[in-house]
Protein backbone atom coordinates (compact mmCIF):
# COMPACT_ATOMS: atom_id res chain seq x y z
CA UNK A 1 0.00 0.00 0.00
CA UNK A 2 1.30 3.19 -0.94
CA UNK A 3 1.37 4.71 2.79
CA UNK A 4 1.98 1.49 4.91
CA UNK A 5 0.57 0.45 8.02
CA UNK A 6 -1.37 2.25 10.01
CA UNK A 7 0.97 1.97 12.66
CA UNK A 8 3.75 3.21 10.79
CA UNK A 9 2.12 6.70 9.81
CA UNK A 10 1.06 7.61 13.18
CA UNK A 11 4.74 7.53 14.45
CA UNK A 12 5.63 8.42 11.47
CA UNK A 13 3.42 11.29 10.02
CA UNK A 14 1.70 12.52 13.96
CA UNK A 15 1.39 16.37 11.70
CA UNK A 16 -0.19 15.24 8.52
CA UNK A 17 -2.63 12.71 10.53
CA UNK A 18 -5.53 14.90 12.41
CA UNK A 19 -8.35 14.28 14.05
CA UNK A 20 -10.46 13.92 10.94
CA UNK A 21 -8.25 11.68 9.26
CA UNK A 22 -7.67 9.33 11.86
CA UNK A 23 -11.79 9.03 12.59
CA UNK A 24 -11.95 8.21 8.47
CA UNK A 25 -9.31 6.09 8.31
CA UNK A 26 -11.24 4.31 11.94
CA UNK A 27 -14.51 4.30 9.92
CA UNK A 28 -12.91 2.27 7.37
CA UNK A 29 -11.46 -0.41 9.52
CA UNK A 30 -15.26 -0.65 11.00
CA UNK A 31 -16.48 -1.42 7.64
CA UNK A 32 -14.13 -3.90 6.88
CA UNK A 33 -14.32 -5.62 9.91
CA UNK A 34 -18.62 -5.38 9.66
CA UNK A 35 -18.24 -7.00 6.05
CA UNK A 36 -15.87 -10.15 7.74
CA UNK A 37 -18.32 -10.44 10.12
CA UNK A 38 -21.15 -10.64 7.77
CA UNK A 39 -19.53 -13.33 4.95
CA UNK A 40 -20.84 -16.71 5.39
CA UNK A 41 -19.27 -18.46 6.78
CA UNK A 42 -17.99 -15.10 9.05
CA UNK A 43 -14.34 -14.86 8.80
CA UNK A 44 -13.05 -13.53 12.63
CA UNK A 45 -9.26 -12.32 12.13
CA UNK A 46 -8.03 -12.65 15.76
CA UNK A 47 -5.10 -10.14 14.94
CA UNK A 48 -6.54 -7.04 14.21
CA UNK A 49 -3.90 -3.93 15.53
CA UNK A 50 -2.60 -1.08 13.66
CA UNK A 51 0.35 -2.76 12.11
CA UNK A 52 -2.22 -5.24 9.98
CA UNK A 53 -4.65 -2.36 8.93
CA UNK A 54 -2.57 -0.56 5.46
CA UNK A 55 -3.48 2.76 4.06
CA UNK A 56 -3.45 3.44 0.47
CA UNK A 57 -2.85 7.13 -1.45
CA UNK A 58 -6.47 7.80 -0.91
CA UNK A 59 -6.51 7.17 3.15
CA UNK A 60 -8.53 3.97 2.57
CA UNK A 61 -7.69 1.71 5.07
CA UNK A 62 -7.29 -2.06 4.14
CA UNK A 63 -6.82 -5.15 6.31
CA UNK A 64 -3.79 -7.61 6.00
CA UNK A 65 -2.47 -10.37 7.79
CA UNK A 66 -5.11 -12.96 8.21
CA UNK A 67 -2.56 -15.75 9.40
CA UNK A 68 -4.62 -16.00 12.49
CA UNK A 69 -8.10 -15.60 10.61
CA UNK A 70 -10.83 -18.56 11.65
CA UNK A 71 -13.80 -19.12 9.57
CA UNK A 72 -16.76 -19.46 12.46
CA UNK A 73 -18.66 -22.38 11.61
CA UNK A 74 -20.66 -22.42 14.74
CA UNK A 75 -21.54 -19.88 17.58
CA UNK A 76 -17.89 -19.96 19.05
CA UNK A 77 -14.74 -21.19 17.68
CA UNK A 78 -11.56 -22.85 19.72
CA UNK A 79 -8.09 -22.82 18.84
CA UNK A 80 -5.22 -24.08 21.20
CA UNK A 81 -2.76 -21.19 19.59
CA UNK A 82 -3.48 -17.79 21.55
CA UNK A 83 -0.37 -16.64 18.83
CA UNK A 84 -1.06 -12.92 18.21
CA UNK A 85 -0.02 -9.48 19.90
CA UNK A 86 -1.35 -9.46 23.35
CA UNK A 87 -1.46 -6.08 23.72
CA UNK A 88 -4.40 -5.71 20.82
CA UNK A 89 -6.28 -9.12 22.03
CA UNK A 90 -9.64 -9.65 23.29
CA UNK A 91 -9.19 -11.37 27.31
CA UNK A 92 -11.08 -14.57 26.25
CA UNK A 93 -8.62 -14.80 23.63
CA UNK A 94 -5.73 -14.22 26.20
CA UNK A 95 -7.15 -17.08 28.46
CA UNK A 96 -7.68 -19.41 25.47
CA UNK A 97 -11.50 -19.63 25.77
CA UNK A 98 -13.76 -20.40 22.95
CA UNK A 99 -14.25 -16.67 21.38
CA UNK A 100 -16.61 -15.35 18.40
CA UNK A 101 -16.30 -12.31 16.01
CA UNK A 102 -16.55 -9.87 19.23
CA UNK A 103 -12.97 -10.54 19.75
CA UNK A 104 -12.00 -8.37 16.96
CA UNK A 105 -14.44 -5.71 18.02
CA UNK A 106 -12.56 -5.28 21.27
CA UNK A 107 -8.94 -5.25 19.04
CA UNK A 108 -11.47 -2.57 17.11
CA UNK A 109 -11.15 -0.73 20.32
CA UNK A 110 -7.88 -1.15 20.85
CA UNK A 111 -7.41 0.75 17.35
CA UNK A 112 -9.43 3.65 18.37
CA UNK A 113 -7.57 4.01 21.82
CA UNK A 114 -4.00 3.87 19.68
CA UNK A 115 -5.83 6.78 17.35
CA UNK A 116 -6.37 8.82 20.21
CA UNK A 117 -3.86 8.61 22.57
CA UNK A 118 -1.04 7.70 19.67
CA UNK A 119 0.86 5.88 22.41
CA UNK A 120 1.81 2.02 22.14
CA UNK A 121 -1.27 -0.15 23.66
CA UNK A 122 0.38 -1.15 27.35
CA UNK A 123 3.59 0.37 26.67
CA UNK A 124 6.22 -0.90 29.35
CA UNK A 125 4.73 -4.15 29.63
CA UNK A 126 5.91 -7.21 28.56
CA UNK A 127 3.40 -9.90 26.39
CA UNK A 128 2.76 -12.25 29.76
CA UNK A 129 2.01 -8.50 32.01
CA UNK A 130 -0.49 -8.00 29.38
CA UNK A 131 -2.05 -11.49 29.37
CA UNK A 132 -2.43 -10.90 33.12
CA UNK A 133 -3.81 -7.25 33.24
CA UNK A 134 -6.10 -8.13 30.83
CA UNK A 135 -7.05 -11.45 30.51
CA UNK A 136 -7.09 -12.01 34.35
CA UNK A 137 -7.10 -8.80 36.28
CA UNK A 138 -10.23 -7.13 34.15
CA UNK A 139 -8.23 -4.29 33.02
CA UNK A 140 -8.40 -1.44 30.81
CA UNK A 141 -6.05 1.32 28.88
CA UNK A 142 -6.87 4.97 30.07
CA UNK A 143 -9.07 6.41 27.42
CA UNK A 144 -7.00 9.75 27.10
CA UNK A 145 -9.26 13.28 28.95
CA UNK A 146 -9.40 15.05 25.90
CA UNK A 147 -10.35 11.97 23.65
CA UNK A 148 -14.41 13.09 22.06
CA UNK A 149 -16.95 11.25 24.40
CA UNK A 150 -18.51 9.86 21.38
CA UNK A 151 -15.71 7.91 20.58
CA UNK A 152 -14.47 7.04 24.24
CA UNK A 153 -17.96 5.61 25.02
CA UNK A 154 -17.21 3.66 21.72
CA UNK A 155 -14.15 2.07 23.13
CA UNK A 156 -15.85 1.36 26.29
CA UNK A 157 -18.46 -0.93 24.64
CA UNK A 158 -15.76 -2.47 22.55
CA UNK A 159 -13.98 -3.43 25.63
CA UNK A 160 -17.26 -4.81 27.40
CA UNK A 161 -17.36 -8.44 28.77
CA UNK A 162 -17.64 -10.92 25.63
CA UNK A 163 -21.29 -11.08 26.48
CA UNK A 164 -22.17 -7.63 26.38
CA UNK A 165 -19.94 -6.48 23.29
CA UNK A 166 -22.52 -5.40 20.66
CA UNK A 167 -22.11 -7.03 17.41
CA UNK A 168 -19.73 -5.38 14.28
CA UNK A 169 -23.03 -4.16 12.81
CA UNK A 170 -24.30 -2.48 15.23
CA UNK A 171 -20.38 -1.00 16.01
CA UNK A 172 -19.84 -0.21 12.72
CA UNK A 173 -23.40 1.67 12.60
CA UNK A 174 -23.04 3.09 15.92
CA UNK A 175 -19.30 4.71 14.73
CA UNK A 176 -20.75 5.76 11.72
CA UNK A 177 -23.56 7.96 13.47
CA UNK A 178 -20.97 9.22 15.99
CA UNK A 179 -18.18 9.89 13.44
CA UNK A 180 -19.88 11.68 10.86
CA UNK A 181 -20.81 14.75 12.39
CA UNK A 182 -17.27 14.99 13.37
CA UNK A 183 -16.09 14.93 9.61
CA UNK A 184 -16.29 17.83 7.18
CA UNK A 185 -18.99 17.70 4.70
CA UNK A 186 -16.57 16.70 1.53
CA UNK A 187 -14.94 14.16 3.57
CA UNK A 188 -18.70 12.38 4.54
CA UNK A 189 -19.61 11.64 0.42
CA UNK A 190 -16.53 9.54 0.00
Amino acid sequence: MCKGSLYRLLHRLNDQLDESRCLRMALYAACVMNYLHYCSPIIVHRDLKSPNLLVDKHWVVKVCDFGLSRIKNSTFFSSRSTAGTAEWMAPEVLRNEPANEKCDIYSFGVILWKLSSLQQPWGGMNPMQVVGAVGFQHRHLDIPYDTDPAIADIIQKCWQTQIRRTSSEDKSSSFRQSLLPCLPFHQQRS
